[in-house]
């Protein structure tokens, strides 16, 4: 019995990660073109937090975060430039002009993927047609004593970056967590997941409840009293297909806690229901998909996040 609700349950994380997946999947083929740019040459930099949290949001919030996404990875604050964000973009352009041939971009290329990443090697060690241990033709890239070996199989100008040694690969990955890390490890992004259900649908009234989830480790807490406090601030708005307002709310959630409770709190997440009765144009609702907007702020670290979310009744 235990294995068999050991497979259950493996089966339902798995089924809920592919959907999770191909929801994020549909959200990105409905991104704006002015969007597609950023989303792609990102890709081997942003976080799969990040990546939920841009995805939801709606357009217009879209340019805040990709400032915002720059901003945490600036080395140096104090200068005007942002030098990450230049020499990433350096290294796509100059990954363009040195991998050309393999039928994409440059810096889409397995050898441009490790450039963009990690920069020039030390070394570079190039094999075409001659005997070695790693085949005719092959790249050895050296950062350190670390090795990066690409290999083209058939010659063809096509290199696939080979198989890594176990020590080698945890070092891989330790550098590419180093490169996404966007703040520090005791702060969390701010994000919420949140949903709209019926409660009741009847001809004149529709009852529902907005339910939001907000992890611990997301929200900035102040001292205050011996305390840990924060103020949520939500708001609530409902608008048609063609726009109009049918139903709005602000509402704030105060939340205070001792220093400890909160430690042991830091994996679960704050629940907020918001309770709604639709009375008024309800021809309008119920005329086709309308759209639920929701603004989290958080006033203590002055964070807020806007999502969108289509609903029909």
């Amino acid at each position: 019995m235990n294995k068999f609700r050991l497979k259950l349950i493996f089966v339902f994380i798995s089924l809920l990660s592919l959907l999770v997946s191909c929801r994020l999947y549909n959200l990105e083929k409905k991104l704006s073109p002015e969007f597609v740019d950023f989303y792609s040459k990102v890709r081997y930099i942003i976080t799969r937090e990040e990546e939920k949290i841009f995805l939801e949001l709606p357009d217009s919030e879209k340019p805040k975060f990709i400032e915002e996404f720059w901003k945490r990875r600036d080395s140096d604050p104090t200068t005007e430039e942002n030098e990450f964000k230049i020499e990433y973009y350096n290294r796509i352009e100059r990954a363009n002009q040195l991998f050309l041939g393999e039928g994409k971009p440059g810096w889409m290329t397995d050898r441009g993927r490790i450039y963009v990443l990690f920069g020039s090697p030390q070394d570079r060690i190039t094999n075409s047609g001659g005997e070695s241990y790693y085949g005719r033709c092959s790249e050895v890239w050296y950062y350190g004593n670390f090795p990066v070996v690409f290999v083209d199989q058939t010659c063809s100008g096509n290199y696939v970056l080979a198989t890594l040694n176990l020590e080698h690969l945890h070092d891989l990955n330790v550098a590419l967590a180093q490169s996404q890390q966007t703040f520090q490890e005791e702060k969390k992004f701010f994000d919420f997941n949140w949903s709209v259900k019926e409660t009741a649908v009847e001809p004149d009234r529709i009852k529902g409840t907005v339910e939001v989830e907000i992890p611990y480790a997301g929200i900035w807490f102040g001292a205050a009293d011996g305390k840990l406090k924060t103020i949520l601030d939500v708001n609530l708005e409902l608008k048609s297909s063609d726009k109009v307002l049918i139903w709005e709310q602000k509402q704030s959630f105060e939340i205070g806690m001792a220093e400890d409770e909160l430690k042991n709190l830091k994996d679960k997440n704050y629940r907020i229901e918001i309770p709604f009765v639709l009375k008024d144009k309800l021809d309008k609702v119920r005329q086709g998909k309308n759209l639920m907007q929701i603004l989290l702020k958080n006033r203590t670290g002055g964070e807020d996040l806007k999502k969108v979310m289509e609903v029909t009744f």
